[in-house]
Order: structure tokens, then sequence, then C-alpha cells
């Protein structure tokens, strides 16, 4: 017998709204902005403010630096761990600084606010690390000791060792960045702070002449132990460092001595190797995008060769042009072998949005040899990637804890995953925490803000605690996304 043909279209219906449905939802990028830089809060060690606004967190890491007999207090554990990794923190640091000097006019008043609060706990930090000349403070916490406890950081009874590295030893990784860090902030400080932006940029001269003067990586030096890494080691090389400390004190500071150090060292130091990599541990993309902003509205065509480098990894990106090579997810999401591939896709959305502001205020595009690609494509580009983490995604998941209705419960985080001291004084020891994170219930504290390192290369996402690979939160995640989401409050639908 026959289906009724009424019938056979409820059913249909009924059908298609069990689909997965991840078209393109009217995200809130308001709400989403300000639960990103909310994150932050939840990250920070040291003497915490009265207006500490994840209240669940409390003081932490409060003798930090005694052993050397300098404070280094403050600053941000950089992931679900409790140590302060320099490297990574100065790489945070520089995307929030770039994200004010993008983004920063389509910020809500009070979001710029928190924007500056969050840039400046980490340079007040920052700056206590190159207190004293000669010598470069560049992580707090032993990661193997801390690494084998699951502890509050409230709690903390484990080593914090202090590492350091001394003139003429190199570390030109962690020194670059830190200029970079400074320059930047010091633009993004400029007219609120003019007396604090000089302090910095004074800074980053400085510490880009250690980094330029002992060229070398850190991981060069004798705190290696055993063949044991104890930070983060800088994998691909100190050289995209250099350049990105001088392109950015370039900017900082208009010294011609910064213009000519580019232009001459680009070619020894790999500029043109087209390396399409931006994180926390490879500038390349990055610097390319940054200095092509001087060659695109300055006709500065000495710098062409970091223009067509730029031009080239656009190309990467877009799945039409006959050069694309990046992978993705049968979603949608940009994907790349590794642990927090969030990390790429939302530093990746942020240099696609920056890159179209510089093409559409100098009128131009980029061939793609097949196509031409103009600031329109870049933008719905990176809007697809920062849509697919808000939940517009197969799982239907939002991977920014906080943000919707379905999010991470369980996220690999000491603060998150144990009880909030506020509930819980009582000392909770190394080990004793191993039950909080074997134990299969949701964190009892929301890091709001916080997002996770992602889904895999099918889209998929099991919520483990243990996976820290997807599960983990860190700041160099969320830094590039504040300015991404900023351009999205004030350009909802770019064109």
């Amino acid at each position: 017998m026959p289906i009724p043909r009424t019938v056979f279209l409820i059913s249909l219906l009924l059908l298609i709204l069990r689909l997965p449905r991840f078209e393109s939802a009217n995200h809130d990028y308001s709400d989403a902005l300000s639960k990103c830089i909310l994150f932050f809060e939840g990250q920070r060690s040291g003497f915490l403010p009265n207006g500490q606004r994840i209240s669940w967190r409390a003081n932490s890491g409060l003798s930090d630096g005694w052993q050397r007999s300098v404070d280094l207090t403050g600053g941000y554990y950089d992931a679900g761990d409790n140590i302060k990794f320099g490297f990574p923190m100065a790489f945070t640091t520089t995307m929030l600084a770039w994200s004010v000097i993008e983004f920063g006019d389509s910020m809500p008043a009070g979001e710029l606010r928190n924007t500056m609060v969050a840039i400046r706990w980490a340079t007040d930090y920052l700056l206590k690390t190159v207190s004293q000349p000669g010598r470069i403070f560049v992580q707090v916490g032993d990661p193997i000791i801390d690494h084998n406890c699951w502890e509050r950081p409230e709690d903390m009874d484990t080593a914090r060792t202090v590492y350091a590295v001394e003139a003429p030893n190199p570390a030109s990784d962690v020194a670059g960045e830190t200029a970079a860090a400074f320059a930047a902030s010091s633009m993004a400080f400029r007219s609120s702070d003019p007396g604090y932006s000089e302090t910095l940029l004074r800074n980053a001269i400085s510490v880009f002449q250690y980094a330029d003067n002992y060229r070398g990586a850190y991981s060069d030096n004798a705190d290696i132990r055993d063949g044991v890494c104890p930070f983060y080691c800088d994998f691909d090389g100190y050289q995209d460092e250099l350049l990105w400390g001088a392109a950015w004190l370039r900017r900082a500071s208009q010294d011609d001595s910064y213009l000519n150090y580019i232009e001459n060292n680009g070619k020894t130091l790999g500029a043109e190797d087209n390396i399409n990599e931006f994180g926390w541990d490879n500038k390349h993309a990055g610097l390319n995008v940054l200095v092509s902003k001087e060659f695109l509205e300055g006709s500065m065509y000495s710098l062409q060769s970091y223009k067509a480098s730029a031009d080239s990894f656009m190309c990467t990106l877009i799945p039409e042009s006959s050069s694309s090579h990046i992978e993705y997810s049968p979603g949608g999401l940009i994907y790349k072998p590794g642990g927090s591939n969030l990390q790429h896709a939302t530093s990746i959305a942020f240099l696609l949005l920056s890159y179209a502001n510089y093409l559409a205020r100098s009128g131009q595009s980029v061939n793609c040899g097949n196509i031409s690609i103009g600031p329109s494509s870049l933008r719905q580009q990176a809007k697809r990637q920062i849509d697919y983490i808000l939940g517009d995604n197969p799982m239907g998941m939002s991977y920014m804890v906080g943000y919707s209705n379905y999010f991470p419960q369980r996220i690999h985080h000491r603060g998150s995953s144990l009880p909030s001291i506020k509930d819980h004084p009582e000392f909770i020891a190394c080990k004793e925490g191993s039950a909080y994170f074997n134990s299969s219930n949701p964190n009892p504290n929301i890091l709001v803000g916080a997002v996770v390192g992602g889904p895999g290369d099918d889209d998929s996402y099991e919520d483990d605690r243990d996976d820290f690979r997807k599960s983990e939160p860190t700041t160099y995640i969320n830094a590039p996304l504040v300015g991404a989401l900023a351009y999205f409050v004030a350009n909802p639908n770019p064109s």
C-alpha cells in the first residue's frame, strides 16, 4: 500500500531534522569575544587582583624567582599545567597586542579594556624576566615533576625551578619573541599609557640586541639535560624570531635600521623559504603578512619578496587554488598533525583577516595562478574557521568552553578539574589529584572562554580529559582568536 504523500513529507522532514547540521549559524561574536578574553584570567599566576572575575581561582606561585633572588611572580600558565614558559607566553602577548593594533577599533570599549589588562598582565611579568642585564629568565617550574602531578596551582608544592640564559649563551628564539611582544605591546599602549609604552619599546630594543648579538637557540644551552627539553623548544630554528622581532621593532619605532635588517637578512635567515606555518614555534607566515603591510601600504618595494611569500601562503589556504595544499577535515577545519590543532585554525584565521585588510586598503588581490583571490574570499575563509570553532561543525559542538549549550565538559586542565580552593580549602597533594583526573565526571569549575585543542582530522571529539592533544586549552590558541572575533563583532557578514 503506498504511503500517503503527507505522511511521506512529514517523515522526510523528521529525517532532515535528525541529520547533523553545521551550516553557518548567527553566532554571537560579541559574547564569544568576551569569553575568549575572560579565559586569560583563569590562567593567571601570582597575586590576583580584586577585580578577578574567574572567582574559583586564587593566588599562586607567590615565591616564584626566590631561588635567583628575583621577583618572577605573575604571568600566565600557558595551558592546563602549572609551568610558566616564556617562549609561548611572549608569543601570546604579541598576538594579543597585534589583535588590539589590527582590530581594536572593532572591540566594544569594555572588551578593549579587558584585552589591555590581559596584555599588561603578561608584559609586567616579561619585564621582570629581563630585569637583570645580560640575563633572561625563560621559565619557572620543572615540567617533568609538574606533569607527574595533578595539582591545583594554589596547592603547588613541586619544584619551582627557574631557568635562565646569560650572555654570551644564545637565546635568539625566546629573546626575539620577547622583543616582538614588547614592541607590539608598546604600540597597543601608546595612546593610553605613553610612559609604559616607552618602557616596553626601550626593553624591546635591548632584548633584540641580545637576540642578535648571541645568535642561536635556547635549546643549545646546558639547560638541556639528558636529552630532555625542559621547556617549549624551538624545533624550527631561531632565525624566524630574529626577523619577527626586527619587523615588530620597525613597525613600533619606524627606525630605518630595522627596515635595513629585514631587507638585508631576509635571505640568510630564511624569509624566502616559504614555510607555511604560524604559531609559537614558527613565525614565517606571520612575518610575511606583517612585513607585507609596509610593502602594500607604503610602496616599500625592497620588501617585495615578503609580499610574494605572503601571497603564496594565502594561495595554499584556498581550496579552489591550484596551489592549495593545506589539509582540511571533512567538516572544513584546517588540520595539521600534532596536538592543539585549533592553534592553527585561530592563528591562520587571524592572518587571513589581517592580510585581507592590507589588500583592501591598497586595492589589490592575490594571483593564485588559475584564480584571483580578493579580500572577501580571505575573510570568508577565516569566517568558516571561526564558525567551526563556535559550533558549525559535524559534532554541533562549540570548542569554546561556556559558549553555547554544548561544549567540552572534561578539559585537560588542573584548576578546572579539581575542586576550587574556595570550596575545598584543604590541601590536595600531588597524587591525590589523580582521582579527579581519572574521574568521568564533568569538571567542577568552568573555565569560561577556554578553547580546547579541538577535534581530529575526521571531525571527531570524545571529550576525554586524558586526551590532552584534543582537550587541553592554551593561551596561544585564544590570543589570535581575540583579534579574529573582534573583526566579526563589527563585520558579522563580511563581504
